[in-house]
């Protein structure tokens, strides 16, 4: 008899709203809840009311907006760090979440999350080394490998490389941090910058869509280069519903790595392909940050 998977608590904090999702898996949702990201003790206590209401679950899974502190190790682990969203950073998440409710916890990023969603039951399914782009008001990479995040000094941050550009493209960007890095470029609010209008406002055939397509092209010649990803699941604002950008930025990491990953699955159009779950895949991504630490917990007790 097949077991029951467990009953986890997944918070999906983003940099507008938060999802509080009840869950033992995509088919088997409880209860969901939409918060506003207000100030953190107002975001954070209407967090705990929903989750004291549930009552009672094996693990919490909180995936976050970042950049977060991911090493177990430090003094400001669970922790948002150097966000530019207002009063948020240094806000102790994983912790004050974690000692109200005392359940194996997993604290990771949204968009690791969202990977993890993707790979368990979404457009990678069935493969344990993806990554996961979100291309929206920010960039952000989750990189999958062996079904687990990809973790090291800390998380990724592909969002701020600086791409190779096309000729005689020198717009400045508009990254406070690096100008003309891949969110400077190719995010949201730097598309609108650049047209001068709202992104929706703007036609597939726009040529301000080219360089977009070359830069998002670059994204994905870095990650085959990480030799980690079977697939590249690209989301976020900007990807779902410009359909059109796939083929393009599919044809422009083709171009730049120049036959030098001579796999012939990079050049299918199944290797960068749209999200699966749509606004469920943060979400059920905390869902798996939780059932995993759970399983880290059991498996501590066997092996001491």
């Amino acid at each position: 008899m097949a077991s029951v998977p467990p009953l986890v608590a997944g918070i999906e904090l983003g940099g507008t709203k938060i999802v509080c999702l009840l869950a033992r898996g995509p088919d088997a949702i409880e209860d969901r809840v939409q918060l506003p990201t207000t100030r953190p003790d107002e975001a954070l206590a209407g967090i705990e009311r929903v989750l004291d209401g549930w009552g009672g679950f094996d693990a919490l899974g909180i995936a976050s907006f970042g950049p977060i502190s991911i090493d177990r190790a430090s003094a400001d682990y669970g922790h948002i760090t150097s966000t530019p969203k207002p009063h948020w950073a240094g806000t102790d998440v994983a912790g004050r979440l974690a000692r109200r409710y005392d359940v194996p916890t997993g604290f990771h990023t949204d968009v690791v999350g969202a990977a993890l969603a993707e790979a368990r039951w979404g457009a990678a399914r069935g493969l344990r080394d993806i990554a996961y782009a979100t291309v929206g008001t920010g960039i952000g990479v989750g990189l999958i490998a062996g079904g687990k995040p990809v973790d090291g000094l800390t998380h990724s941050e592909f969002g701020h490389i600086r791409p190779d550009r096309l000729p005689h493209d020198d717009w400045m960007g508009i990254c406070p941090f690096h100008g003309g890095c891949l969110e400077g470029l190719a995010a949201g609010p730097a598309i609108g910058a650049r047209a001068g209008r709202k992104g929706e406002e703007i036609a597939a055939d726009d040529p301000v869509w080219e360089p977009v397509a070359h830069v998002l092209g670059q994204l994905c010649h870095t990650l085959v280069l990480t030799g980690v990803p079977r697939r590249i699941v690209m989301g976020g604002g900007v990807m779902v519903g410009n359909d059109h950008l796939f083929p393009r930025v599919r044809a422009a990491m083709v171009k730049s790595l120049a036959g030098y990953i001579a796999l012939p699955e990079i050049a299918e159009p199944g290797f960068v392909v749209a999200p699966a779950l749509g606004g469920n895949a943060g979400p059920l991504g905390a869902i798996v940050l939780g059932a995993q630490a759970l399983a880290d917990h059991r498996n501590s007790f066997t092996t001491c």
